[in-house]
């Protein structure tokens, strides 16, 4: 890791860039100073005491994940594969979203948990929950590694700093807010991120397609310095995928991408799950992902373009993308940064910086947040020390931020080791994500499967994907692209179902009354509603919204095919 800041990526930032920045930064402690006030023992600061309305907690859901993975991860991702990343929006999101919006919500928030592992204890019992919350709790850390990286590299890049100064000076920002006003500080954040971010992007966006000449222009150069024009069609993605065989491909993208590692992402991911449990109504609980999914279609289009025009417009990126082994002095990861500052004056520069912090804070924040509920409640509460007094297992929360961040600045310099950190990500996810929702889905739906099945498919279905990064890690599988992710992923969720099926078959299930709630079968329709629900008007009904999204995403596909 570099200790100063790289001269081809120094932002030339003036006065009224840094005012804006510093108008930004108050806003953000302001509201975790006024959140404080609204915190009066633990379901307050973990989850908002379940009071918020749908539009802040849907905006909330979508600005939870605009962090590093859509701001660097993808813009990176588009310079290096083109567009075949809006699979990662329109394939891997926003499908997930729907049905968590639609199928899920409704026992999460009718079972009144707090957390994804708590329901894990109530489906599955003591040791699958440990397992769980564990992984989580590890998962969160070392993703909240690659946000606090990210924003290092920028306060680097804005001012000279070392990067490991750099990275303790974010990680204080962002550790500021969460403590003082929890998850309430952390959500409204993120919905005035979600603005800062978006006003942020668009310009870049329009001033990016204005200089390399359209769209016309960005085909043109993409065309010729790939030689093919595979990155400017979505399908089939055989260079994403890894895959030679465009059928192998699709099935990759479809199965590994749009079924194991989307679903187990969206629907287990207590990160993004946090914010829906703390609406105001089930029917707002619903609504909240599938509010988010209108954007989340929407912000490839700010993300992977200017990605994609970086890789043609930015010599010292186009020098790379041509030959990899050059000394460039850049990577994919810089591709935003690198666009910003050859493209935007002062004034726009710091409303672009501010976009830019916003959205590694929001990230960070949320996997701090997520990370202090399941240690406090789901590890030390269950496990450590019991039947304590409210106040205390809130103050637990906030030193708990504190030793997670502290531990996030470690994680942070794993990150720094990628080129492009979506393959860091992905990774990730597979060994996390993947196997938790094959448990997940076979648990919900399949009232046999029992408690001692839950720990175990856990178990295996990551140490297979462990397996899969470790052969691919050492050239016995040549998977080039994210195709050892979307192999890993798909191989966890089919071990985690074999071995969950098998340990099912030859051990007892919970009688069905302790099932009530927690399997889809065995729950009468009435525990899924709330009375609260019932003067909603025809255009909230969740259902009709979820159709909405999905016919306009099959639009998007067809359209970009």
């Amino acid at each position: 890791m570099t200790l100063v800041a790289d001269a081809s990526l120094r932002l030339d930032a003036g006065f009224w860039d840094y005012t804006l920045i510093a108008v930004y930064f108050v806003f953000v402690l302001g509201i975790g100073l006024m959140a404080r006030y609204a915190v009066s023992d633990s379901l307050d600061f973990f989850l908002s005491g379940r009071s918020l309305p749908a539009w802040v907690t849907g905006l909330a859901f979508i600005s939870a994940n605009l962090g590093a993975i859509e701001i660097v991860g993808m813009s990176a991702n588009g310079a290096e594969y083109g567009m075949p990343t809006m699979h990662y929006f329109w394939v891997g999101a926003v499908p997930a979203m729907l049905f968590l919006g639609v199928v899920m919500m409704p026992f999460y928030y009718g079972s009144k948990v707090r957390s994804v592992p708590e329901f894990m204890l109530r489906r599955f019992g003591p040791t699958a929950h440990l397992v769980n919350a564990i992984s989580f709790a590890l998962a969160q850390v070392l993703i909240a590694g690659v946000n606090l990286f990210l924003l290092a590299t920028l306060v680097n890049a804005l001012l000279g700093w070392p990067r490991e100064v750099a990275v303790v000076a974010a990680a204080i920002i962002v550790l500021s807010y969460i403590t003082l006003g929890g998850l309430s500080a952390a959500i409204y954040n993120e919905v005035l991120q979600f603005f800062v971010i978006v006003a942020a992007l668009f310009p870049l966006t329009v001033v990016a397609l204005d200089r390399v000449g359209g769209w016309s222009g960005l085909t043109d150069g993409i065309r010729d310095a790939t030689g093919s024009t595979e990155q400017l069609s979505a399908w089939p993605g055989n260079e994403l995928a890894g895959f030679d065989s465009s059928v192998l491909s699709v099935i990759g993208i479809v199965f590994g991408l749009g079924f194991v590692l989307s679903f187990g992402y969206w629907t287990t991911n207590f990160v993004e799950v946090q914010r829906a449990m703390a609406s105001k109504s089930m029917s707002a609980a619903r609504r909240t992902p599938i509010i988010g999914a209108f954007p989340k279609m929407f912000i490839p289009f700010l993300v992977v373009i200017p990605g994609m025009i970086a890789a043609v417009i930015v010599p010292e990126l186009a020098q790379y993308k041509e030959d990899q082994s050059a000394d460039a002095g850049v990577d994919y990861n810089d591709a935003i940064l690198l666009l910003m500052r050859d493209l935007l004056p002062n004034g726009m520069l710091g409303l672009a910086i501010a976009g830019l912090l916003a959205s590694f804070m929001a990230g960070m924040a949320a996997n701090i947040s997520s990370f202090n509920t399941v240690f406090s409640y789901d590890i030390w509460q269950r496990y450590v020390v019991k039947d304590r007094e409210d106040g205390y297992y809130l103050r637990v929360g906030r030193t708990i931020t504190v030793v997670a961040t502290v531990a996030a600045i470690g994680t942070a310099f794993i990150a720094a080791g990628y080129s492009n950190l979506m393959d860091y990500l992905q990774q990730l996810f597979s060994f996390f994500n993947a196997p938790l929702f094959a448990t997940f889905i076979l648990g919900m739906f399949w009232k046999r499967m029992t408690a001692a099945a839950g720990w175990t498919g856990l178990v295996a279905g990551t140490l297979s994907a462990v397996t899969v990064f470790v052969l691919s890690e050492t050239g016995a599988l040549d998977l080039p692209g994210q195709g050892s992710a979307f192999l890993a992923a798909g191989v966890a969720f089919v071990v985690d179902i074999v071995v969950s099926v098998a340990v099912s078959l030859r051990t007892a299930p919970k009688p069905a009354t302790e099932l009530v709630g927690l399997v889809y079968g065995l729950t009468p329709k009435e525990n899924l509603r709330d009375p609260r629900d019932r003067d909603e008007a025809w255009y909230q009904r969740p259902g009709l919204m979820a159709g909405i999204a999905l016919v306009l995403i099959i639009v998007l596909n067809i359209v970009f095919f």
